[in-house]
């Protein structure tokens, strides 16, 4: 069964584009097809103070990958891209890619090691902006699932 999922991916290191096509070449190869994809969207970096802008992007993907194994497949891909280590704590810090998962079908999950929807998506503009452009009503979608309705 295909799952309908969002992703934001974010880049401020390197040829920041580059960064997030490579990302999205490597999640059709690794997790499913990737449907729609933003434009891109120049950001100051939030949480963190650092001299490198960002590039951000969300992709619609449909994967056969359960919400685990997905998470799994997009940390695998942000280490093959060169990715040495997460955010710590909420210590953030400049990175080559960055690939959160904000939607899996209309789930909702709270784990230690995975919440879907993600957990800070409506506060981040950049997350939200690039997401409406593919997903016009994320915002109502996301409360929807937050309020179990």
């Amino acid at each position: 069964m295909k799952h309908k999922v969002y992703l934001s991916l974010g880049s401020n290191m390197g040829n920041r584009h580059e960064n997030i096509l490579r990302a999205c070449r490597l999640i059709a190869a690794q997790t499913g097809e990737v449907g729609a994809v933003s434009s891109f969207l120049e950001t100051e970096p939030w949480g963190f103070q650092s001299d490198n802008m960002f590039v951000n992007a969300c992709a619609e993907v449909y994967t056969e990958l359960k919400p685990h194994d997905l998470l799994e497949a997009t940390q695998a891909i942000e280490r093959e891209m060169g990715r040495t280590e997460k955010s710590h704590d909420g210590v953030y810090h400049d990175r080559i890619i960055d690939i959160d998962i904000l939607l899996y079908d209309r789930e909702r999950i709270s784990e230690p090691l995975l919440t879907i929807p993600h957990p800070l998506m409506l506060k981040r503009d950049f997350v939200m902006r690039p997401l409406r452009e593919i997903l016009p009503d994320a915002s109502e979608i996301v409360k929807k699932i937050l309020s179990g309705k």
